[in-house]
C-alpha cells in the first residue's frame, strides 16, 4: 500500500531537484539575482533549503544540529542537487516510518525544546514550497520561464 505521506515527500524532492535542473545552466549574474519580496538570491535561496533540509533531517533523527549552510562557500548546482537528494530520501524515509504522537526534544540556542514530528514535516513541505516560488518569481522577471512543480506534473512525470 502507498505511504501518502511519503507520496508528500517525494513530490518535494522531485520539485527540489526540477528547481536546481533549470538553475544549471543560469549564469552568475542570474543567480545573484534578487526581486524585492523574495529571501534573497537565487543562490542565497537554494542554499538556504538545503540548509532547511539537513536540520530538519537532524532535528527527525535527534542528531545534533549540523553547520549553517548557509554560510559556507557556494558548492554549485552539483553539490547542492546531491545535498538535496539526500536529505530528500531521508525525509521520505522518516514520513514513511513515522508515528503519531512522536515528540522531538532538543536545545536550539541554548534553550531546550519539545515540538511533535508533525510539526517539521509540515515545515519542512511548506518551507521548500514557499521559497521555489520565490525563485520561479525571480527567474520569471528575468524573463527566464520556471519549471512547472505542481503536484499535477509530478504525478504525468512519475507514471511514465
Amino acid at each position: 500500500m502507498e505511504n501518502l505521506l511519503g507520496q508528500l515527500f517525494r513530490h518535494n524532492l522531485w520539485a527540489n531537484l526540477t528547481m536546481l535542473d533549470a538553475c544549471r545552466e543560469l549564469t552568475d549574474a542570474q543567480l545573484d539575482s534578487a526581486v524585492p519580496g523574495t529571501r534573497g538570491t537565487i543562490r542565497e535561496t537554494l542554499k538556504h533549503i538545503a540548509g532547511a533540509e539537513e536540520r530538519y533531517v537532524a532535528a527527525l533523527r535527534s542528531e545534533p544540529r549540523p553547520e549553517p549552510r548557509e554560510s559556507a562557500p557556494w558548492e554549485g548546482i552539483a553539490g547542492l542537487r546531491a545535498s538535496l537528494d539526500s536529505t530528500g530520501r531521508a525525509l521520505i524515509e522518516i514520513a514513511e516510518a513515522e508515528q503519531p504522537g512522536r515528540i522531538l526534544r532538543g536545545v536550539r540556542g541554548n534553550e531546550p525544546y519539545e515540538l511533535p514530528a508533525w510539526l517539521l514535516l509540515t515545515q519542512a513541505i511548506n518551507h521548500a514550497t514557499e521559497h521555489r516560488s520565490q525563485i520561479a518569481t525571480i527567474l520569471t522577471q528575468q524573463g527566464i520561464r520556471p519549471p512547472e512543480m505542481d503536484g499535477w506534473h509530478f504525478y504525468e512525470q512519475s507514471r511514465g
